[in-house]
């Protein structure tokens, strides 16, 4: 009688097991990597989960439909890897954008595969085909302890892309410097006052971060003028002030303002479409969205508004409020389907591609976020993600880590 049937854990198992143990390790890693998006966070972390049990149930020779059931869980996190890799998942804020393989990402997938060719190996023939058991479990284990440890390290260098390049961001301290040049560092290499996403320029002495409190202070910005800091600090004032008479959904919906169908991301979006066409522009008394954050048991929490200039404003004609203080965006990537004054927003491809069947472009005009919490990229953030929009070609996105919030998202 064979060891395998004796009730011992067939070799193929010891190589699933091992292998989606050293791939949820990984994946565990990229959880604290990937901090600064809520989502893909959270999906690493449940990746890691499920990997990390199923490979210590493989190992103790589950029932067949466990393994089974971990068969496909890993190739579909071989397939999220290849999309990753190629197209960027647009459902996962931080994933959205291709980026390159990477040694700690590719070694993942890579085993990730090996647990899904080991367990349909268990599966379709645990009698006939047997694998390689190297000179034992031991030596296998080590060998794999090992790759695993070093693509963990490598990790730490794991840099985010965007279309083939780095994703960095300007800070507003340097959007007037004529040294800067803002395309270069869209293009990845970072320049004197670009960082990495997540990092923070020194601001200077004095400069007060921005909590969402008053009075407002956005001093402390070169190439700001003192009109343009009036007007910018004008401005959030007035949101501090006016903003929190919505702060219970409810009457921001009975007062015209609808969801559009995007709360799954972790932040809500209530439009009143009645005002896009009203004459008014930066009015916090007639703010043409709110921008709720989404909390446990479906809470609510008013963090921001989201102003759209009125038509046919684009990113040229945008109001000169707050210099090098405030960046507007624009959303060419979004189709809108529903009733008139109740639609619901999907991700969709960039313009000039069409919408799907039935469904139509809409808030093309440019939008700017005025936040009344605390922002890690200042009071004029854009949100992360697809929900960021897209800038004038050859900008990058501006983070304001002179006034930024450390840690307030």
């Amino acid at each position: 009688m064979r060891p395998t049937d004796a009730g011992a854990t067939p070799t193929a198992l010891w190589w699933a097991g091992l292998a989606s143990l050293g791939a949820g390790a990984i994946h565990a890693t990229a959880v604290g990597l990937h901090s600064e998006h809520r989502q893909a966070a959270v999906a690493f972390a449940l990746l890691a989960a499920f990997q990390l049990g199923w490979g210590a149930l493989a190992l103790l020779r589950a029932p067949r439909a466990v393994i089974a059931l971990g068969a496909v869980g890993n190739a579909v996190a071989v397939g999220g890897w290849v999309l990753a890799k190629t197209s960027g998942i647009g459902f996962i804020d931080g994933l959205e954008s291709a980026e390159s393989a990477q040694f700690a990402d590719t070694t993942a997938a890579v085993l990730a595969a090996v647990a899904v060719l080991a367990a349909l190996a268990y599966l379709l023939a645990p009698g006939r085909l047997r694998l390689p058991a190297l000179t034992g479990v031991v030596p296998a284990a080590a060998a794999t302890g090992v790759l695993v440890v070093a693509a963990m390290a490598a990790a730490s260098g794991h840099t985010h892309s965007e279309d083939g390049h780095d994703h960095v961001t300007t800070s507003a301290a340097s959007a007037d410097d004529p040294a800067h040049d803002p395309a270069h560092d869209h293009g990845g290499e970072e320049g004197a006052a670009g960082t990495e996403h997540g990092d923070h320029t020194a601001a200077p002495v004095g400069a007060v971060p921005y909590d969402g409190t008053l009075p407002v202070d956005l001093s402390g910005v070169p190439g700001v003028t003192a009109e343009q800091q009036a007007e910018a600090e004008a401005l959030v004032t007035a949101n501090i002030q006016q903003l929190p008479h919505f702060a219970d959904p409810q009457v921001a919906i009975d007062a015209g303002y609808r969801p559009i169908g995007d709360a799954v991301t972790g932040t809500e979006h209530l439009v009143n479409w009645s005002l896009l066409n009203d004459g008014r522009n930066l009015d916090a008394a007639y703010p043409e969205a709110l921008v709720y954050k989404v909390g446990s048991g479906n809470s609510r929490t008013l963090e921001a508004a989201m102003y759209v200039l009125e038509p046919p404003a684009t990113l040229d004609t945008v109001p000169p409020v707050g210099g090098a203080l405030v960046q507007y965006h624009v959303h060419n990537d979004l189709c809108w389907t529903g009733p008139d004054g109740a639609y619901q927003v999907i991700p969709a491809a960039p313009l000039p591609a069409p919408c799907p069947a039935g469904m139509e472009r809409r808030l093309l005009e440019p939008m700017l976020h005025v936040w009344i919490v605390g922002n890690e990229c200042g009071p004029f953030a854009a949100l992360e993600g697809i929900g960021g929009g897209q800038v004038r070609p050859g900008e990058a996105v501006m983070c304001d880590h002179v006034h930024g919030s450390v840690g307030a998202l």
